[in-house]
């Protein structure tokens, strides 16, 4: 009998899966038959013959592209709701946590989940501390400097340029445009929504006296921004309206998390006076070209400059007198000073004796040669970059080709004016030079000024920028688009040392043409010898 039963009760126990997996079945079937036809099977409208145009499609996909864009800036404003709601948040844990003081590092860690958010913001404030954001740091030379790329709100200017990129374009990447894009937006909300720490002045009101204004993407003027491959990467923005004289600077940093804020402070430049040193021997013509510039720039458009010309030697010493007497009849510009040494031309020696003849007291200087093209955006640079005891400014200029060969096609080269754009067949960013440069006096002083040793070409500004980079100041480093390098020839003396003679012909050959303009140059040979072939066949070809 038990056994019957056991028997009894597998049979019951398999007629029972069995009636489950037949009821299983006849459900998939049924869901099957029910089941609405996928879009992969169902026809296109207008392909079986029906009557939708072409008009029907354009109205269709318009209505998609729209639901598709007000779906992307509804996620958009979100996703920056919720990383401004996080940095709320790690605002106030890092306020609890400084009240809690040396005790909260006694706690004992409980649980992950409560130790989790202290832990993201140590970690995202310790990346900050490490970074060269706040005060410089030691560098050991000029190559562990992490240099800054600059951009407005529709170009980036970019010294990695390859083969592909170029010196100036505009983010064809996504990722890097919506980067951008989201770093000024932030900063607009800075801001605009100043907190008691920063350094608005007045509360947020404006300098002048008025109530805040609200800013809007229409008045970013410029930004930097650089990675640091294990920190993070830093954004320094600036924004002005147009009918204000000072600037609103905000630096926010991306330590690979949400962007946080740095710093925010406004910056009145409107009594920033800079002193433009130029060393000069001979090339009249050119310090002529030079004036004309400075006349339209300085003295006309930016009205704050004082201009200082060390010259070197007696022969062309009264042209370039009388070059400066002329300007300032015309102009009434009395703001300069003609120094003259009678001695062989030294550039460091020369911009030496230039920061040293200022007896005003403390001063913005701006060491420039006599072929350097600058516009007033690069003066509002060289001021908001440049801070006493803090900040030099180290602008890469953008150094332009020899004429002759980028308008070989043209019988004569266009006026200076329309040479300076930003391509790659018309010039290069100068990231090898450290001539131009804008610092203050005292910084220039408490450092030792030039290795008045160093003699010939180069040499004596990499040693000051060495000093620098030595210190504890920032040194800002970017390319800058309103600073140019007009081409002239350069000769290498036989005088230099191995090293600043390698370093000259570096320099010449760099500064002659394009990668492809050398080639052309190098395999002209070959090329006239291929258009001789060809000419040989056409004409072989109609005597036929």
């Amino acid at each position: 009998m038990p056994r019957r039963g056991l028997i009894l009760q597998a049979r019951t126990r398999w007629l029972l899966v069995g009636l489950a997996l037949l009821f299983s079945l006849m459900l998939f079937m049924y869901f099957l038959e029910c089941a609405p036809p996928t879009d992969g099977n169902a026809s296109l409208p207008g392909l079986a013959g029906d009557g939708y145009g072409k008009e029907y499609y354009q109205a269709l996909l318009q209505e998609q592209a729209e639901h598709y864009q007000s779906r992307a800036t509804s996620l958009k404003r979100q996703i920056a709701q919720l990383k401004q709601e996080l940095q709320e948040m790690s605002e106030k844990l890092k306020l609890v946590q400084d009240k809690k003081g040396p005790a909260a590092n006694g706690l004992v860690r409980t649980g992950v989940k409560e130790q989790a958010p202290n832990d993201l913001l140590e970690f995202l404030h310790s990346q900050i501390d490490k970074a060269e954001v706040s005060t410089g740091v030691k560098l050991p030379s000029e190559y562990s400097v992490v240099a800054f790329e600059s951009f407005t709100s529709t170009k980036v200017y970019q010294l990695e340029m390859g083969l592909t990129r170029h010196p100036e374009e505009k983010p064809i990447r996504k990722d890097k445009r919506d980067e951008l894009v989201e770093a000024i937006e932030a900063g607009l909300e800075v801001v605009n929504n100043p907190n008691d720490d920063d350094d608005e002045g007045h509360n947020g009101a404006d300098l002048a006296g008025g109530p805040k204004q609200s800013f809007n993407e229409n008045d970013f003027v410029e930004g930097y921004y650089r990675t640091e491959k294990d920190k993070g990467t830093q954004y320094e923005l600036f924004y002005k309206k147009a009918d204000r004289l000072e600037y609103r600077h905000v630096t926010l940093f991306r330590p690979f998390g949400p962007l946080m804020k740095v710093r925010s402070e406004t910056l009145d430049t409107s009594r920033s006076l800079i002193n433009i040193i130029v060393p000069l021997s001979g090339r009249t013509e050119v310090f002529s070209q030079f004036m004309q510039n400075f006349r339209d720039v300085c003295i006309h458009e930016d009205k704050r400059t004082h201009l200082t010309v060390v010259y070197f030697g007696k022969e062309g010493f009264s042209t370039v007198r009388t070059i400066l007497e002329t300007v300032a009849s015309k102009t009434s510009f009395r703001n300069y000073t003609l120094i003259s040494l009678n001695e062989e031309f030294n550039r460091g020696r020369g911009l030496e004796v230039g920061a040293r003849a200022w007896a005003k007291g403390e001063v913005l200087m701006f060491f420039c040669d006599v072929d350097v093209y600058f516009t007033a955006e690069f003066l509002h640079s060289c001021r908001l970059n440049s801070e006493p005891g803090k900040k030099v400014f180290y602008p890469v200029v953008f150094s332009l080709y020899n004429p002759a060969i980028v308008y070989a096609n043209q019988e004569v080269p266009p006026p200076v004016e329309q040479q300076l754009v930003h391509k790659k067949d018309s010039g290069f960013w100068r990231d090898f030079g450290f001539g131009m440069t804008c610092q203050f006096r005292s910084d220039f002083l408490n450092v030792g000024g030039f290795d008045l040793e160093v003699k010939g070409w180069g040499g004596e500004d990499v040693h000051l920028y060495r000093k620098y980079l030595h210190g504890e100041l920032m040194v800002i480093r970017t390319p800058v688009p309103s600073l140019f390098h007009l081409w002239h020839e350069k000769h290498c003396a036989d005088e230099l040392t191995p090293e600043q003679y390698r370093m000259c012909i570096h320099s010449k050959a760099m500064n002659e043409a394009s990668h492809s303009h050398l080639g052309m140059l190098v395999f002209r040979e070959e090329i006239e010898a291929h258009l001789h072939k060809q000419a040989y066949r056409t004409n072989s070809q109609a005597d036929r």
